[in-house]
């Protein structure tokens, strides 16, 4: 059964982040809200996280998992950013945008697009998600947490943790978060590209 934490959307509680952080370490899969829909996250050396977050969305070897990194210092270690890109990036981050770029040798090759070697990234918005990121120090795999037989994200921490029960390790609950995902942005050919409209304004990159 999943653990469930109950936590504050602004405030979270320092003991509520410490001890899903420490569940995130322990190879555990965690569900946890973001600035665009709640998503799926594991430690990124985790193999296992990986393959589950796989099972639970039906995934295939194509998908974009994201690095969901705590600010630009950390970003810049995983994926690789030349100086138009890095100025495009920096202007539109916290946001809810995930960036598709090149990855660095720092990532691990299960994690890349199998045939161009990208990976996306992205720095979230959100006090919840900021404060599992400053405590655990370093990027958290993710996916947006959309269901195989779902339309849309599911928004309701209770109903993820009815869903989810026996597949995940924890449910951070911090309230609606929208049903939105990320406006997704390809730069991995140094011009922006624009993959999906979501939640952050695209018109900037257009």
């Amino acid at each position: 059964m999943a653990r469930y934490f109950d936590v504050h959307p602004v405030n979270p509680q320092r003991r509520a982040i410490d001890q899903v952080v420490a569940l995130i370490k322990d190879d555990g899969l965690v569900a946890y809200p973001t600035d665009s829909c709640y998503a799926l996250g594991s430690r990124l050396g985790n193999k296992d996280g990986l393959d589950r977050i796989r099972q639970i969305r039906h995934l295939d070897d194509k998908h974009h998992f994201t690095l969901m990194c705590r600010d630009f210092a950390q970003l810049g270690q995983f994926v690789h950013v030349d100086n138009a890109v890095f100025r495009a990036i920096k202007a539109a981050t916290p946001g809810s945008y995930t960036f598709i770029l090149p990855a660095t040798t720092e990532v691990p090759r299960r994690l890349l697009h199998p045939k161009k070697k990208t990976v996306g990234a992205r720095i979230p918005n959100h006090a919840v998600a900021q404060a599992l990121l400053a405590e655990l120090g370093e990027p958290l795999l993710s996916s947006t947490l959309l269901l195989p037989d779902q339309d849309e994200p599911l928004v309701q921490g209770w109903e993820i943790k009815e869903r989810l029960d026996h597949v995940v390790d924890a449910v951070l609950d911090s309230g609606d978060c929208g049903t939105e995902p990320t406006t997704v942005v390809d730069f991995s050919q140094g011009e922006p590209e624009i993959v999906r409209r979501g939640a952050g304004d695209p018109s900037r990159f257009e």
